[in-house]
């Protein structure tokens, strides 16, 4: 009994001495080993480190504790990869498929650069992929659209090529979708109309042609649309304004022609942001437009548009407001009656009849270029009420009269041009 006993304690103490050793390894050595090689191939492919990041990545301390890593609590499995703007560099290891429970992977603002690792597609609790402002080549992976959790792809600022994928449209959860500034082609996939809860979709600044087709007017939810700079053309779907929780519209330079729908600032009621410039829009500007009280910038220069600029009196949010290279105005008095923005660009058109005199009110006006038009008076006096004015550019009109005095006032004042008018008198000495 005595000898049973002994070997009893003995085996307990061995038991616990055995547990006291795994508890006092775990923070080193302890979670799953598959996540722990898969940061240790991610951090094999980094080969700049400028802030020395990675060197919290040894065996020292728990893999759930380097830099940058979160872990669930109860498995201890890698759930965030958030590097984001740390001046990494290197090329993305496919053993990041490995991470299985990974849910957010934010490398933003770094130097990564490579294709996109296919096996990216295992990560099926992902829920978001950050990888903006890399150096990234190579075509969007086709089958992101695996990962059907995510609600937030952003990819702007790379060098990707190819065409948006149309299997993206499977991702019935994505909100954001953001592959501006890069080199894609080919035209906008309409799967993308299938994704419901999209509110934002960017792709601004690629090679990207063909029409923008109905689909993308069902996205109900959609409040930033942004394709500016491409080389889209036809018409824009008249669904797509209707979209009521439309907050920034951009479709500036491209292709794109017909008319805008006179009931715009209605059926977008919350609108702050509408771009169309260097397209081939015409008609008038709509009428509707002095409802969009939330209106912050109004872009319609170079396009095709005709007729009276309508009353922006009710645009208190207006602040920057671009008119110019279009066939607006109807060579009367009273052309110049919608006055109110901080940065107003009217140049080359057709407006004619003289400024308000009470042009000094509009306290905000910061710049105003009225060039190349057909304006007549004279410049009144008070302008030079407007004492945060940098920019007067008012020639190649009909002005009579001399230059006011009252400009001298104007002390912020950095480009001041008059020229190919009928102006008389001497240059105030002020």
């Amino acid at each position: 009994m005595e000898v049973a006993s002994s070997f009893f304690i003995v085996c307990f103490q061995v038991i616990i001495l055995s547990l006291f050793s795994l508890a006092y390894a775990a923070p080193i050595s302890g979670g799953n080993d598959t996540d722990l090689q898969a940061l240790l191939r991610f951090k094999a492919n980094i080969i700049g480190d400028q802030l020395g990041v990675m060197d919290s990545w040894n065996s020292s301390v728990h893999f759930c504790q380097w830099h940058g890593v979160t872990c669930s609590r109860k498995l201890r499995r890698v759930t965030k990869l958030e590097l984001q703007l740390l001046k990494l560099s290197g090329s993305l290891s496919p053993y990041i498929g490995n991470l299985s429970f990974l849910k957010e992977l934010n490398l933003e603002g770094n130097s990564f650069y490579n294709q996109i690792p296919q096996e990216i597609c295992r990560l099926r609790r992902l829920e978001t992929l950050e990888l903006s402002n890399n150096s990234i080549t190579g075509e969007i992976p086709s089958n992101l659209s695996a990962c059907y959790k995510l609600t937030l792809v952003g990819m702007r600022g790379n060098q990707l090529t190819g065409e948006i994928p149309a299997s993206l449209g499977l991702l019935s959860n994505l909100k954001h979708l953001n592959f501006a500034i890069n080199r894609l082609r080919g035209s906008i996939p309409p799967s993308l109309g299938n994704l419901s809860s999209l509110e934002e979709l960017s792709l601004w600044t690629n090679s990207l042609s063909g029409v923008i087709r109905e689909a993308i007017g069902q996205l109900t939810n959609l409040s930033v649309f942004s394709v500016e700079d491409n080389a889209i053309s036809g018409t824009i779907p008249f669904t797509m304004f209707n979209l009521s929780n439309m907050r920034s519209f951009d479709i500036g330079g491209n292709n794109i022609q017909g008319t805008l729908p006179s009931d715009l600032a209605i059926t977008m009621p919350y609108l702050e942001f509408f771009s169309a410039w260097k397209n081939q829009i015409s008609g008038k500007i709509p009428i509707s437009i002095s409802n969009a009280s939330n209106l912050n910038i109004l872009q319609l220069n170079e396009n095709r548009l005709i007729g009276n600029v309508p009353s922006l009196e009710k645009l208190d949010k207006l602040a920057n407001l671009l008119l110019g290279t279009n066939h607006l105005g109807n060579g009367r008095e009273g052309d110049l009656n919608f006055l109110c923005s901080l940065v107003l660009v009217v140049s080359q058109n057709q407006l004619s009849g003289p400024i308000p005199l009470n042009i000094g009110r509009i306290q905000k006006l910061k710049k105003f270029d009225a060039r190349y038009n057909f304006l007549t008076g004279t410049i009144p006096h008070s302008i030079g009420n407007l004492t945060g004015l940098t920019f007067l550019a008012l020639g190649v009109n009909n002005f009579q009269g001399s230059i006011p005095s009252s400009l001298g006032h104007c002390q912020n004042l950095l480009t001041l041009g008059l020229s190919y008018n009928n102006l008389s008198g001497s240059i105030p000495p002020q």
